[in-house]
């Protein structure tokens, strides 16, 4: 399959609220098929990024296929894109590139100062955060919010994250320093 015109992806309005459980359902399912980290989100948390204009969702017609969301920590100092979620017949065409584009694009609008930032298990997405300018760090140049990590205690994984006093886990962390990267057009590959 190949991601065709009917698929939409723009930022989340009121109009996609009811679409929170059906998005927290599609993440519970891909850390179950995984088996890997997915931290569990509640539907009302998404609500709210919804509301404050932070989510990205993806449709073919009226089906929801895919979701991110804009999370800042530390005043505005970190932003992360998390929460990157692709329907299963939809992965592997680009659609998972595109999302997290939008998200790249409007975390820059709205915090053109910030450092952005990820934890992923993922190497599609580790190479999808390569082409927009982010690189691997490690978890000391992430924030340091106590209310981020405690994000992960939903994670099969964290008893890692806890045992090694958050110095590292399962997941690699990636960061796009605007003082270093520049501005990449999340819209061309490297």
């Amino acid at each position: 399959m190949e991601v065709e015109q009917k698929i939409s992806v723009i930022v989340a309005d009121l109009r996609h609220i009811d679409y929170a459980t059906e998005i927290c359902d599609m993440i519970e399912r891909a850390a179950k098929i995984r088996g890997t980290g997915i931290a569990k989100r509640n539907p009302l948390y998404l609500v709210q990024k919804i509301q404050e204009g932070k989510a990205i969702i993806a449709f073919d017609d009226f089906k929801v296929i895919g979701f991110c969301y804009v999370e800042t920590w530390e005043h505005g100092k970190y932003v992360a894109n998390s929460g990157l979620i692709v329907d299963p017949e939809y992965r592997a065409v680009g659609l998972a590139k595109l999302i997290k584009a939008e998200a790249f694009k409007l975390s820059r609008k709205r915090y053109p100062q910030a450092k952005i930032f990820g934890l992923t298990t993922s190497l599609p997405v580790m190479k999808i955060n390569s082409d927009l300018g982010y690189r691997p760090v490690t978890f000391s140049e992430l924030t340091a919010d106590e209310s981020f990590w405690k994000g992960c205690s939903s994670c099969v994984n964290y008893d890692i994250l806890q045992r090694t006093d958050r110095k590292m886990c399962l997941c690699t962390g990636m960061l796009f320093n605007p003082s270093k990267n520049g501005t990449p057009n999340p819209n061309e590959s490297k």
